[in-house]
């Protein structure tokens, strides 16, 4: 379903949320019809020497934080991998990577085909706005035998968010190799904070600007389960960063695994585990 430039800036500009949000749901169910996929994920600290702790839940392994210098992530990753016994490893931020590239005087290419030959698959993330070159940067991560694990936005810019998502579905179209959209931001812009409202609107426009990228995704431990039960009723299909801990003190129908496939269900949609490759996984 095409949607006009026009169309597009009434929705931006639209209070009917619940019309926008058919209007998403529709086009996710389109794409996704009833399954809604979700990883669970163990995050280990960058730090050489720091715990790594995988639990057999996890779907991905994810080492967060900056790398101090291009040996310390290599040495850190594989590690890692040495832990992590087949599960799928991925590793830092497209925008640090920029920065340690540029720090060490040497082509992001060359870091990446690196971290590629000491057996990395994927780079967690990559910041949109906070890439110096989105498309050189994204299109480098691909010649150099990795993938992008998510494209996602550090800080929402304080005005109208519309050209934001216009530029994210062009980078997409110049590149065709981004298979999931978290637009949710990772950190909360202090000079525009937003409500609960405005985030369920934003993810329902992305589904609808950004229709040229797979999954619309929302963050479980970042966002919550009530904002991502809600997202996923308005255009999101995927699920990241489910806690990986198979029980809780509270019983195993609290566990992360039994809340996110309740979660789910209530959104009437149909749960779908899945690993850090997005492969379906049968547990």
């Amino acid at each position: 379903m095409a949607v006009s430039e026009q169309e597009l800036t009434s929705l931006a500009a639209t209070h009917d949320i619940i019309s926008l949000g058919m209007l998403a749901d529709d086009l996710r169910r389109q794409r996704h019809e009833k399954n809604t996929t979700f990883v669970r994920v163990a995050d280990v600290p960058v730090e050489p020497g720091g715990p790594i702790s995988i639990p057999p839940g996890a779907g991905e392994v994810r080492i967060v934080g900056a790398p101090a210098s291009r040996a310390a992530a290599l040495d850190r990753v594989r590690h890692v991998l040495d832990e992590a016994h087949g599960t799928v490893v991925s590793a830092f931020s497209l925008a640090d990577l920029e920065a340690l590239a540029a720090t060490e005087s040497v082509t992001l290419r060359s870091v990446l085909e690196e971290l590629h030959a000491a057996g990395l698959e994927l780079v967690a993330e990559a910041p949109f706005d906070r890439l110096h070159d989105a498309r050189r940067s994204v299109e480098e991560v691909n010649i150099s035998g990795l993938a992008l694990a998510r494209l996602t936005i550090h800080q929402s810019p304080s005005s109208d968010r519309l050209p934001l998502l216009k530029a994210v579905a062009d980078l997409q179209r110049a590149v065709a190799v981004i298979r999931a959209f978290a637009p949710l931001p990772r950190r909360t812009n202090p000079a525009a904070p937003t409500t609960g409202y405005d985030d369920v609107k934003h993810v329902a426009l992305a589904r609808v600007v950004v229709d040229n990228i797979p999954s619309i995704q929302v963050d479980w431990s970042l966002y919550g389960p009530k904002l991502a039960q809600v997202a996923l009723t308005v255009g999101a299909d995927d699920v990241d960063a489910v806690s990986p801990e198979e029980e809780t003190t509270e019983g195993r129908r609290r566990a992360p695994l039994e809340e996110i496939r309740r979660n789910i269900r209530a959104a009437g949609q149909d749960p779908v585990e899945r690993n850090g490759r997005f492969e379906r996984l049968v547990r």
